[in-house]
């Protein structure tokens, strides 16, 4: 018996190896209707964390008459799995293309999941995207998930986009038309809003939240103000955030507000020769209908440093 027991475990150790190696699958959410055809997954507005196991975007799924694509799958290998099960519960079509938004982890780390089971998918993403992938950024956000999870998306690997596109282009796929938004350094520098033209839906990326003030320490207020301002131009009459709940173009006017309010007053501010520490007060006032948003006061500081910073370049 003793024999056998260790033959059976001998042969069972290379499986428990590979489990260690993996964290635990994502459980399922919901896919919301936003649009005819058009489904988003509302993830969690926390932080990556081990309890939402790094799962906390919205990505999109578009079941098209060529088949699915997909929008920013997630943050992890387990993150892509998850959206593949839902998708495949709206549709039993392939999916046959993935737009990455732009280059924060948790967003597209789940091209992973996507890959393996679609090994020729096209993934599209901005060429400053896939830059930064190929100089490191791919492997920092893998690290910095799994941190974060503690250890719960462990397994996930870098897929990066392999079509890159820029502004203005556009993708057919079959009966939809998606039309690329890139309006220079916003929420980073390598941004790219989609619009499906039929039937008029955004996805914004992380140039615009909603219940949660986004980072911007790579890339540029007034880049973002104006990504909100020029997006808002389309025909398209619902809006899809980075992260929260979908809406209407409301959703772009609230964020774009937000921005314009720190860089209006910290340009002010600063004639007055006050320094960012001595604006905050003032400027979280004028912000208080934000003050419930996730990272109101950790990011608001940081929004203040990062215009002061630019403003006082434009003034050398």
């Amino acid at each position: 018996m003793y024999t056998l027991l260790r033959c059976l475990f001998l042969i069972l150790l290379p499986v428990i190896a590979i489990a260690a190696e993996r964290g635990p699958a994502v459980p399922e959410y919901p896919a919301d209707r936003i649009a005819d055809r058009i489904y988003v997954i509302h993830g969690p507005l926390d932080m990556p964390n081990p309890e939402n196991q790094g799962f906390m975007n919205n990505p999109g799924i578009i079941l098209t008459d060529a088949g699915m694509v997909l929008v920013d799958p997630g943050a992890s290998v387990q993150s892509g799995e998850m959206v593949l099960r839902v998708a495949g519960q709206l549709s039993d079509q392939p999916v046959v293309a993935v737009f990455n938004t732009h280059i924060h982890g948790d967003h597209w780390l789940g091209n992973q999941a996507v890959r393996a089971a679609y090994p020729d998918v096209a993934i599209y993403g901005h060429p400053n995207m896939i830059e930064l992938i190929e100089n490191g950024e791919g492997k920092s956000w893998v690290a910095l998930m799994e941190q974060l999870t503690e250890g719960k998306t462990k397994g996930t690997k870098v897929v990066p986009p392999n079509k890159p596109l820029n502004h203005g282009e556009v993708i057919k796929v079959g009966d939809h038309t998606f039309r690329i938004h890139h309006y220079g350094p916003a929420h980073t520098t390598s941004d790219i809003m989609i619009e499906i033209v039929e039937p008029g839906v955004v996805f914004l990326g992380d140039n615009v939240l909603s219940g949660r003030v986004p980072r911007i320490r790579e890339g540029n207020i007034q880049g973002n103000i104006k990504a909100c301002e020029e997006i808002v131009k389309t025909d398209a009459s619902v809006y899809v955030p980075g992260h929260g709940k979908t809406g209407d173009r409301d959703l772009v006017e609230i964020m774009k507000t937000w921005f314009s309010t720190i860089y209006g007053n910290v340009e002010r501010l600063y004639a007055e020769d006050q320094s960012d520490f001595e604006m905050k007060d003032e400027i979280s006032a004028l912000l208080q209908d934000y003050s419930g948003w996730i990272g109101f006061d950790e990011q608001l500081g940081k929004h203040i440093s990062f215009a002061y910073l630019q403003i006082e370049a434009d003034n050398f």
